[in-house]
Parts: structure tokens; C-alpha cells; sequence
């Protein structure tokens, strides 16, 4: 990818932060209701499984680009 390339995709990355904070919160949300109203202890450790894999991939895919843009900032230099 081209240097401009890696930025368009942080900056996408970066809009993506908020509507991916709501869906998380949104499954603890329903993972809690799920433990009050006897929803069952797989449905509501899936429904805490999913906020921490969607984290977990949004802040792999992060780091990698702000990674790469650091190191092609480094050797342009």
C-alpha cells in the first residue's frame, strides 16, 4: 500500500470508532439482560465474547497501520 493508501485507511479506522464502541456496548447490553432474565450462561458469555473480538480486531488493524506509517516515516527520513 501506498503511503496515502495507509492513511486513508487510518483515518476509515478512525471514523469506525464510535458505530464500533455502540455495537460493543450493545451486546454487554444484551449479555446482561441475557444473565437477569435466565438467558442461559452460553448465550450470555457469547454475547461478552463478541465486544472483545471486535476490539481486539479493531485495535490489531490500528496498530499494524499506525506501525507501518511509523516505519515508512522513519526511513523516508
Amino acid at each position: 500500500m501506498t503511503l496515502d493508501e495507509l492513511a486513508s485507511e487510518e483515518k476509515k479506522l478512525n471514523s469506525q470508532k464510535i458505530p464500533l464502541a455502540l455495537l460493543a456496548g450493545l451486546f454487554v447490553g444484551f449479555a446482561v439482560w441475557s444473565a437477569t432474565h435466565k438467558g442461559g450462561f452460553a448465550g450470555t458469555v457469547a454475547l461478552l465474547f463478541l465486544p472483545y473480538l471486535i476490539g481486539s480486531t479493531y485495535t490489531k488493524k490500528q496498530k499494524a497501520i499506525q506501525d507501518e506509517l511509523s516505519r515508512r516515516d522513519t526511513d523516508s527520513k
